[in-house]
């Protein structure tokens, strides 16, 4: 074996202390660099795991009508909460929470035998179930600020608001579609814990209030709402109907000042209801509008020249296309008509040759300007676009004949409503709305909804305006008439589709028209889907046409038009029925001859139409609006330590 020198030997020493030396500098350079440059950052992450944070919801903003009444609020509740590790007696708690809570005793145990940091008991408890978790002052146990939704006029619009879970989110309908606006930001409740989770006496220990969210305030007015809502439920009880829809708004700026749907829900117990009661039909749901679309196509036959107030046409009771006898609903024909009388006749065969005259390309691109077969855009979730065919050698003649006089497309309500709203408003297309400003601490602004543009001439609107004028004073429409407010409109009867097939028993019956024709204060539209017996939209859904405009249009103060009915009767002075009980107040009204109807669920009276001192035509309707006392709710989060 070769013998090492001494030389050699010296020199791996020296190695291995060199590399000794520079494992230590390294160790104590990465130990200077963990100490010092890393100090902040490793105690943070220390404190971090000694520290145990509980969520707070920020308090959610309020929804308010148009009016400023709260609609839907947020006020204070708690949630109660437990911390595994600190509870001492985990049978003996549970047993006393259960009682507290009314919560099953055995749901609370299992969640006090959790190794986890903290477990959720209950959330929205009451002031009263807070106290007494307090006062049994059980180790391991607390609660902390949270919210909940009140309603403090009742379930107004229920389709429209929705409603928020219990994690303060929303779940459905303008809670919904500005929920990242109306929850706010969270705050949260820290303390620091011991390594077997239990909270230190003398440790960190700090609380900080979520932050309130933004408000709502809609376009909706609850009056106008009110009535509607009872229009709604009267007319689709009335005619055995499966459902019914009332949609009202302002045709000059597509403010949508009220949508009712019946059967309806409670917003308090939503889930206590099948989800078709909670859809807003009104954006979510098409159908085949009927007659009701021949406003629509008349619009635009004049628009582009195929047709005149001069026009005529003779109706032997059906019209031949592509093969196919499109038929008249009077199976004998109107016989000669000039244009004004094939609207109020309703005449299927006149509408399906003014399409054709429009031919494909020219009706389809007027139909696309009425944004029809599209979105609206409007500020609510789950829109639909309905359905309209583009031109194509696939689609015959005879479906753009049916589409002259509403079949063979479907539309939304808030899209066919938008459409006369553009013939009300001079030929200028506003899309219709459900907000109309968002509030926040720094302000207000409104909401980020589509431009108004001009779809036909006003020369055009308002000629169409006198047709559908004519419709309702000397046609199918007669019964939508209100003496003093000149109401403009269509009626509309539609077969629904089975199988692939229309039905000859189900029909959906409808009205669309606005008032006064001159200057529209409101643009309505009513459907009854499946009403029983007379299912004709001239016979059931024009009365109720006429009770809303009468009702809306008096609740808005529009004054009436001197009639040969009224000339002549005896102006009276209304008077102030205000402090009196709903009971003295009907009396007194109808000792004076008025007619009196009230609107609202409750026994006191928060307002009157018309206004007291108005002077009227003796016998006149006055409107009693009523309500339940308001809610008085705190809408503060208390800090729970004090601070």
């Amino acid at each position: 074996m070769a013998r090492v020198s001494i030389a050699q030997v010296q020199r791996r020493l020296l190695f291995l202390l060199l590399v000794l030396i520079g494992a230590v500098a390294l160790l104590a350079a990465r130990l200077a660099y963990l100490q010092l440059w890393q100090n902040e950052f490793f105690q943070a992450k220390a404190l971090e795991q000694r520290l145990q944070r509980i969520p707070i919801e920020g308090l959610r903003g309020t929804i308010y009508d148009r009016n400023g009444v709260p609609l839907a609020l947020s006020v204070s509740a708690h949630t109660a909460y437990a911390i595994p590790a600190e509870v001492e007696d985990p049978e003996g708690t549970a047993e006393a929470l259960a009682a507290i809570l009314d919560l099953d005793g055995e749901f609370i145990l299992g969640r006090l035998k959790k190794h986890s940091a903290v477990e959720w008991l209950k959330k929205k408890v009451t002031d009263q179930e807070a106290r007494a978790i307090m006062a049994a002052n059980l180790p391991g146990i607390g609660v902390v600020p949270s919210s909940t939704r009140v309603y403090p006029y009742g379930s107004i619009a229920p389709q429209v608001l929705g409603f928020v879970g219990i994690d303060n989110q929303g779940l459905e309908g303008l809670e919904l579609y500005y929920d990242s606006f109306l929850r706010g930001t969270p705050g949260q409740t820290i303390f620091e814990r011991d390594a077997q989770g239990r909270a230190l006496e003398d440790g960190v220990r700090g609380y900080l209030p979520g932050q309130r969210g933004g408000d709502l305030v809609l376009t909706l007015d609850i009056f106008i709402q009110r009535i509607a809502e009872e229009e709604v439920r009267r007319a689709t009880l009335e005619t055995g109907s499966r459902l019914g829809l009332i949609l009202i708004s302002d045709p000059t700026t597509g403010e949508i000042l009220a949508t009712a749907i019946y059967p309806t829900f409670d917003l308090e117990n939503f889930a206590d209801y099948p989800a078709a009661n909670r859809k807003n039909i009104a954006v979510t749901d098409t159908y085949e509008p009927g007659s009701t679309f021949k406003a629509v196509t008349a619009a635009l036959a004049l628009q582009e020249g195929v047709a005149t107030l001069r026009s005529g046409f003779f109706d032997p009771g059906y019209i031949r296309v592509s093969g196919w006898n499109v038929r008249c609903w009077n199976r004998g024909g109107h016989g000669s008509q000039s244009f004004v009388e094939t609207m109020q006749n309703s005449c299927n065969p006149y509408y399906a040759k003014l399409a054709i005259d429009l031919g494909p390309e020219r009706f389809y691109e007027g139909l696309l300007r009425f944004n029809l077969g599209h979105k609206t855009g409007i500020d609510f979730p789950g829109e639909m676009g309905g359905v309209l065919r583009a031109p194509s050698p696939s689609v015959p003649l005879v479906t753009w004949a049916n589409m002259g006089f509403g079949q063979g497309l479907t539309v939304t309500p808030i899209q066919l409503l938008a459409c006369f709203g553009a013939i009300a408003n001079n030929g200028i297309y506003t899309p219709l709305r459900y907000v109309k400003e968002l509030v926040t601490a720094e302000g207000s602004f409104p909401p980020d909804v589509p431009e108004p543009r001009q779809v036909i001439s006003q020369e055009t609107a308002q000629t169409t305006a006198y047709v559908l004028r004519s419709a309702v004073e000397r046609g199918s429409g007669k019964r939508a008439e209100v003496p003093g407010y000149d109401v403009a409109g269509k009626t509309g009867t539609a077969q629904l589709v089975e199988h692939g097939r229309y039905s000859h028993s189900k029909m959906v019956t409808s009205f669309a028209g606005f008032a006064p024709k001159d200057d529209p204060k409101m643009a309505a539209l009513l459907v009854l889907w499946e009403p029983q017996g007379a299912f004709y939209g001239g016979i059931i859904a024009s009365p109720v046409f006429a009770r809303l405009a009468e009702k809306v249009l008096t609740y808005m103060g529009v004054e009436r038009k001197a009639t040969a009915r009224s000339s002549g009767v005896k102006q009276v002075s209304v008077p102030d029925v205000g402090g009196l009980s709903l009971e003295e107040a009907s009396a007194q009204l109808a000792r004076q001859h008025f007619r009196v109807e009230v609107v609202g669920p409750g026994d006191r009276i928060i307002g009157q139409v018309p206004a007291p001192e108005a002077v009227v035509d003796e016998g006149s309707l006055v409107y009693i609006y009523t309500d339940v006392d308001h809610i008085e709710t705190s809408t503060e989060q208390p800090n729970p330590y004090g601070a």
